[in-house]
């Protein structure tokens, strides 16, 4: 079977990424029937990198967020199958020839989506190497028949569309979850590692731990929703990380009484990452190790912090700044327990 295809690419600020993005949907080994760029009230150069190119571009303004610019490029698509890509995101050349090889030899998938590459897309520093380690490994780990979609470069036809509406505009978090839960009843969804993007991902500790921080306050409320549905969410990561990291917060201040008992959470938390350190290790060497394992415990300890903090607000009556609601943000859609952001904001996926 033959399919169309068609690369919609939302965009916000990505004027320094957008030109390498577009440069791997051309280098693609498969056609490319129509490639759509977005431009959700970017205030940068945005607009003028994709006019270099043979796409079709569409302006907006103001911002509106991603679900919004991605319904307006699935608006605009001809193909069979919209291949959606965010514009920090560059493919590898066979991704789209691979998920349509995926999609033609399973009539029931609806979706096909990819992983993140172990490299950068640009290496600004050592954190941004911790960000896509990471990020590779669990989705790796997790590759197979799913239950959840993540559309930073995904392959999805067009009968979806039709059938489940597009994305929820008022989300501008999360919406791959909201999506994948009225996805996966219908069709069947396959993460693969033969998608593959490198992605230019946030290289700043500060901005990092900040983001997974607020994207945490409503983790609890997002794992509550998937249970409810009876979804199992992917992993980002393991149950036993989260828990020595807590337990190697809640016991810091014991430590000049009880040095033992913050020792013991530390070596748990490294024994619970036992192989996804290997892997940094088989990867960067065993020089990186140390430091992605302190960056590692302080992004889980900001996502624990966040949770806890959102299970508080969730709990309390009346809240007047409505914080609980898990329309506003959310841990990377469908990782669980805890997954770290997806997208920086201003960058990438017109977030």
């Amino acid at each position: 079977m033959t399919f169309s295809v068609s690369v919609v690419i939302p965009a916000h600020n990505s004027a320094r990424t957008l030109g390498a993005c577009l440069d791997s949907v051309y280098a693609q080994t498969a056609p490319v029937h129509e490639v759509i760029v977005v431009d959700d009230g970017s205030t940068d150069r945005t607009a003028e990198v994709a006019e270099g190119y043979p796409c079709t571009l569409i302006r907006r303004t103001p911002n509106r967020g991603v679900s919004a610019a991605r319904n307006a490029g699935i608006a605009a698509a001809t193909g069979d199958i919209l291949f959606f890509l965010d514009s920090d995101e560059a493919l590898t050349p066979d991704s789209v020839a691979n998920s349509l090889e995926i999609l033609a030899a399973d009539p029931e998938c609806g979706c096909v989506h990819g992983v993140i590459a172990p490299d950068p897309l640009f290496d600004d520093g050592p954190v941004e190497r911790y960000r896509v380690l990471h990020a590779h490994w669990w989705r790796v780990r997790g590759a197979g028949v799913v239950e959840t979609a993540f559309f930073a470069q995904a392959a999805v036809r067009r009968e979806v569309f039709e059938r489940l509406g597009g994305f929820d505009e008022r989300l501008r978090d999360s919406e791959d979850l909201e999506f994948s839960d009225r996805l996966a009843p219908h069709h069947r969804i396959v993460l693969t590692d033969r998608v593959v993007a490198l992605h230019d991902e946030e290289h700043r500790l500060r901005p990092l731990l900040a983001e997974t921080f607020r994207r945490a306050l409503v983790l609890v409320p997002a794992l509550a929703s998937a249970r409810r549905g009876g979804r199992r969410n992917l992993t980002a990561n393991s149950p036993a990380s989260v828990a020595a990291a807590a337990l190697t917060l809640a016991t810091l201040p014991l430590a000049p009484w009880y040095p033992v008992l913050p020792a013991l959470g530390a070596l748990g938390f490294c024994a619970a990452n036992g192989r996804l350190l290997r892997f940094v290790a088989g990867h960067r060497g065993p020089g990186f190790v140390p430091f992605f394992t302190g960056v590692h415990f302080l992004v889980i300890t900001a996502l624990v912090s966040g949770a806890a903090v959102g299970t508080v607000r969730m709990l309390l009556p009346d809240r007047a700044d409505g914080a609980g609601a898990a329309s506003a943000t959310a841990a990377e859609p469908g990782a669980t327990p805890g997954a770290t952001p997806g997208t920086a904001p201003g960058t990438g996926a017109a977030r």
